[in-house]
């Protein structure tokens, strides 16, 4: 993954552009001193102002071993959600892929390297699929979402899928996936209504 240009940088944060519209690093200022560290982890004003205005109302947190693969999962419509997400212990490789027909980057992907020591966070908009993999020995991952878990609505794509060139960084005989996660279709296959230039949040 390559940094694309800054899209703005805040006393606190620098908002970085990625190749996929809408998807944002951010990378937090540190403060260190004697004591540890201090950084501000959000700032609804300064994230309104520099990705877009999300409400979010759903906080959720997992762990997970080394291999683990969790993903590629997404809603869809009318309860498609955004996404901010963070790894608080160990590192994962945090991937998007862009589901929206039509998209010039539909079926790529940006694949970054979440840790607790570049305390790096990514935000996901609506119409986009998001899965991680475990680098570390464990790995607790928390993410903020825009909308509430609606089991109906799951939607997800094998992260077997050759079509879409991800490397998740784990040896094929290391992986772990629910059994869920192993059953998922292609991207050619699954049921993604996503249209690239409709507003995802009007059913806000």
């Amino acid at each position: 993954m390559q940094k694309s240009k800054i899209q703005e940088e805040t006393e606190y944060m620098e908002f970085i552009k990625t190749a996929l519209d809408g998807v944002v690093i951010i990378e937090p200022r540190v403060f260190f001193d004697s004591r540890g560290y201090f950084f501000e982890s959000f700032s609804k004003r300064e994230f309104d102002k520099a990705v877009m205005p999300v409400e979010f109302v759903q906080d959720n947190e997992s762990k997970s071993v080394y291999g683990v693969a969790r993903g590629l999962h997404f809603q869809r419509m009318p309860y498609s959600q955004s996404k901010l997400v963070r790894c608080v212990r160990g590192a994962v490789l945090d991937v998007v892929v862009d589901l929206r027909h039509g998209s010039p980057t539909f079926g790529q992907h940006e694949a970054v390297e979440l840790t607790e020591e570049n305390h790096r966070m990514l935000f996901i908009p609506r119409g986009f699929a998001h899965g991680f993999s475990v680098l570390s020995d464990e790995a607790v991952f928390q993410y903020k979402c825009d909308n509430y878990y609606h089991p109906e609505s799951e939607g997800g794509i094998s992260i077997g899928d050759t079509s879409l060139g991800i490397d998740w960084r784990i040896p094929q005989d290391s992986l772990i996936l629910s059994e869920k996660d192993l059953h998922h279709p292609t991207l050619a296959e699954a049921p993604v209504d996503f249209r690239y230039g409709e507003n995802l949040y009007m059913t806000d």
